[in-house]
């Protein structure tokens, strides 16, 4: 690899993949850390649950069906938005056992928009067998679920892969030549957009301005999920404005994962518009009504639960119960 003055180096082949010994596969980095990222939101959120109400440890039961339906999403959607790399002729589409196919989510190519949309409605589904309201556990997990997101792009680095047009700042990032995203003709030592890092930086802001509006305004029945929705799409319809490998489809000259980004601001709007309107009060509680799980030594008494539902928030920003909240809003939902 050349070198160059006051840019971002990037990984070598060789750390994106680790040998085990007496095994013959390899374990990707990239793996590694979607799943130190699965791990940190699913422990955050399950806090954020548990303080409110819910039995401890169901976050378990949701991750199954969420993380497994938002990876099957993820490849389902980068696949029909990439079907040049899949389905063109000489490609090897169908054959799991031999490099390039739609089944192959090991060599990458996963879309997070595809995987937003398959985890939401593995959430539902867990919601619907567990009780538990699906507004409340994804507000529980939206904060979170942008941390893992920061997390998981720095899979992208090692990868290197979400890099955006050529640039000449001091952070521009170094990308192999042989790196199949970069268009026939750019001069060697031509530096890219960091646009991993910058999606970094992106969420990790977005986890503390969740939080803060979380605390300051008191948001339940969705707005949390409306919140991240939208400084989500915000951010990323910019960065995929940049990108140097956009989806193949594109509308009005706009990229699919712009109009995407676009829509999730949209939903967002009218998640937050719809259900303050619906629900103006605290939500009674995280389960559905005859739903509820009681603690094996819960012991009844009016005036301890009465204080303890007092405040929203605790010290931490964390949201705690409302079963004894003013809940004008209905019990549904």
């Amino acid at each position: 690899m050349s070198s160059w003055v006051a840019s971002i180096p990037s990984p070598g082949p060789e750390w994106q993949e680790i040998p085990l010994p007496f095994w013959p596969y390899r374990i990707q980095v990239y793996a590694l850390v979607i799943l130190v990222g699965i791990i940190i939101a699913a422990a955050w959120t399950s806090r954020r649950l548990t303080k409110r109400g819910a039995e401890p440890g169901v976050i378990l039961d949701i991750l199954l069906w969420a993380v497994v339906l938002g990876i099957v999403g993820a490849r389902i959607y980068h696949v029909l938005t990439h079907p040049s790399d899949y389905f063109a002729a000489g490609h090897n589409t169908w054959n799991p056992f031999q490099p390039g196919s739609v089944w192959a989510i090991w060599e990458g190519g996963n879309a997070i928009f595809g995987s937003l949309i398959g985890g939401a409605v593995g959430i539902w589904i867990a919601c619907r067998i567990s009780g538990l309201r699906f507004w409340s556990v994804a507000d529980a997990l939206a904060p979170a679920l942008l941390l893992a997101q920061a997390i998981g792009r720095i899979g992208n680095y090692f990868n290197q892969e979400l890099f955006g047009l050529p640039t000449n700042l001091p952070w521009g990032l170094q990308i192999d030549a042989g790196n199949k995203a970069i268009p026939v003709g750019l001069p060697d030592g031509t530096l890219f957009q960091p646009l991993f890092l910058y999606e970094i930086i992106w969420n990790v802001i977005g986890v503390f301005v969740i939080i803060l509006l979380e605390r300051r305004f008191r948001l339940q029945w969705g707005k949390t999920l409306a919140v991240y929705l939208i400084w989500y799409g915000v951010g990323r319809s910019y960065l995929e404005s940049i990108r140097i490998d956009p989806s193949e489809f594109t509308f009005l000259g706009i990229p699919s994962n712009v109009w995407a980004a676009f829509a999730a601001v949209v939903l967002g709007i009218v998640i937050f518009i719809v259900q303050s309107r619906r629900h103006p009060g605290l939500e009674p509680g995280v389960y559905h009504p005859g739903r509820e799980w009681v603690r094996p030594d819960a012991e009844v008494d009016s005036e301890d639960t009465d204080s303890d539902d007092e405040d929203f928030v605790d010290g931490d920003g964390e949201p705690t119960g409302s079963a004894g909240a003013k809940a004008t809003s209905p019990s549904n939902g």
